[in-house]
């Protein structure tokens, strides 16, 4: 489980096939202490598991499943990563609740300055879009971030300075794409409501009226 909120850059130092899937070697600019060998270190988003550790190096592997619902497989040599390791449960939940499992992926459609700040423009695919709200919460390449707008197939994001210079959103252009996990609290609203995954059962309470009697309405 982790926060979106990122510890670091990591750069791609070694890329190799491997099993069906793929072998990254990451450099973090940030010491990792005390590493565990197998813990969870989220890389744009994607819980991945990081092993062989030397100083600030390690290896992950990308599963074919992950490769083909992420953007993990366009990295090349040189590319940077963001980088969040698991969260503890003496943190602080600095983001919001992310799993690290990219639902997928979205593409820059405008990129505008505004002041001190950055205005990016995401379309995404109408299966998802339907979990993003105004106001509320998404990752993107690992980032908990705030929607500022929602319409049809695409939302809106403001960035401040201070996280276009630690990530790797200051280096997005027109056209990218990027990995988008949706708030995992709408999708399991959407199945106690029946939405997805079959009817809801009979015995259930949890119905649209008492979720706007409750306030989440």
């Amino acid at each position: 489980m982790f926060t979106g909120i990122i510890q670091g850059l990591g750069t791609v130092v070694e890329k190799r096939a491997a099993g069906g899937g793929m072998v990254f070697g990451l450099e973090s600019d940030f010491a990792i202490s005390d590493p565990k060998e197998g813990e969870s270190i989220a890389t744009n988003g994607v819980c991945l598991t990081a092993r062989n550790f030397s100083g600030n190096r390690f290896l992950v592997d990308v599963s074919p499943e992950s490769l083909s619902r992420t953007g993990l497989g366009r990295l090349k040599l040189g590319s940077r990563v963001n980088l969040e390791r698991a969260l503890r449960l003496s943190d602080r939940l600095g983001g919001h609740i992310v799993s690290g499992h990219v639902d997928g992926l979205g593409m820059v459609e405008e990129r505008r300055e505004s002041g001190d700040f950055t205005l990016f423009h995401f379309s995404l695919d109408p299966s998802l879009i339907k979990y993003v709200i105004e106001k509320g919460s998404i990752t993107i390449n690992g980032i908990s971030l705030t929607v500022n707008s929602c319409q049809e197939n695409r939302f809106a994001v403001s960035i401040i300075p201070h996280t276009l210079a630690v990530t790797t959103l200051g280096e997005l252009k027109q056209g990218d794409r990027v990995n988008i996990e949706v708030d995992i609290i709408g999708k399991y609203v959407e199945k106690l409501l029946g939405g997805h995954g079959g009817p809801r059962e009979a015995s259930s309470k949890i119905s649209p009226s008492f979720l706007a009697e409750h306030g989440f309405l």
